[in-house]
């Protein structure tokens, strides 16, 4: 039976959880998630875990912070002055929306604090800095 390897294009069933068990995200009632392995798709974990099954194989892994989104990065968080806003913007702790930046690429970032002079920005993925586990089901290898 065939086995994946690095340049296989694939699909997956997965349910990615926390390490006490609380679900982030699945594929549960979608279908299932396709990529090509190698191209940086995906988290490097996930692809790792990947290469070698077979189709119909599961598997549950553990994936450290470095091998999902990071580390969370101190200098990605910063506190801004609320006039720099639009008068009639309302802020929402959670609410995310995309900055410009001066010769970069846009920027998601989530409003993680709100006082009466500062907005706190938080421009980390939500999930940098957590270690992660995921069950994996191999669907089929294109």
């Amino acid at each position: 039976m065939t086995q994946v390897k690095d340049g296989d294009t694939v699909k997956v069933n997965y349910t990615g959880k926390f390490k006490e068990g609380t679900v982030f995200d699945s594929s549960e009632g979608r279908e299932p998630l396709e990529f090509q392995l190698g191209k940086g798709q995906l988290i490097p974990g996930f692809e790792k875990a990947v290469i070698g099954m077979k189709v119909g194989e599961s598997t549950t892994v553990d994936i450290p912070s470095d091998q999902a989104y990071g580390p969370h990065r101190e200098e990605l968080t910063q506190q801004v002055p609320r006039e720099q806003f639009p008068d009639d913007m309302e802020f929402q702790v959670g609410q995310r929306f995309q900055i410009g930046q001066e010769e970069e690429q846009p920027m998601i970032v989530e409003i993680t604090d709100v006082s009466d002079s500062t907005v706190t920005l938080d421009g980390n993925h939500p999930l940098a800095g957590k270690d992660l586990v995921f069950n994996i089901e191999l669907v089929e290898i294109m």
